[in-house]
């Protein structure tokens, strides 16, 4: 039912799981983070606006992550060079940081961590979701009937992570 709901609106969806003995969760707590998976090669406005205001109203941190992979096609591995990998991860941490500085200027009270990895951003964005209060991910508008409404990394994050989840549509 949540993927159909999720998928056929653009409007922010928060999904949130029941708790698994069916009873209601205890006294609410303070938040303490908010995890945001953020594309650096497309726009994520929508999703880092989402992302700042939640952490401000919140008083909580917020930490912006982002998991890349060499493409097949560069014949490099970051396991057999180390030194690829470092030089790249600089790069894609320095586009991170260019991406989240507007943010950074416009909630300057929020606490803000960046954090790339290599590997799988689906799998890597919810081991970086363990703990957290709230996570924060876009999905892309999908304007044809062929294909899947949801790509890999919105589904690997919908159903393997315990924290609430906002889904925020973007083209």
């Amino acid at each position: 039912m949540s993927l159909s709901t999720l998928t056929a609106t653009e409007t922010p969806v928060v999904l949130v799981r029941a708790e698994e003995d069916g009873r209601e969760s205890a006294a609410p707590t303070p938040y303490r983070e908010i995890v945001v998976g953020v594309d650096i090669h497309q726009s994520c406005d929508r999703v880092l606006a989402f992302a700042f205001e939640e952490a401000s109203r919140r008083d909580c941190a917020l930490r912006a992550v982002h998991g890349w992979k060499l493409p097949p096609a560069s014949g490099c591995s970051p396991v057999l060079n180390p030194s690829v990998a470092r030089e790249v991860d600089r790069t894609v941490a320095q586009m991170l940081d260019d991406m989240l500085m507007p943010w950074r200027l416009k909630f300057p009270d929020v606490r803000l961590e960046e954090r790339t990895f290599i590997g799988s951003a689906g799998r890597e964005l919810v081991r970086a979701t363990t703990g957290a209060d709230l996570v924060v991910i876009g999905r892309r508008i999908r304007r044809s009937p062929m294909g899947t409404p949801l790509g890999p990394i919105a589904h690997t994050v919908l159903h393997h992570t315990a924290a609430p989840i906002a889904v925020l549509a973007h083209d």
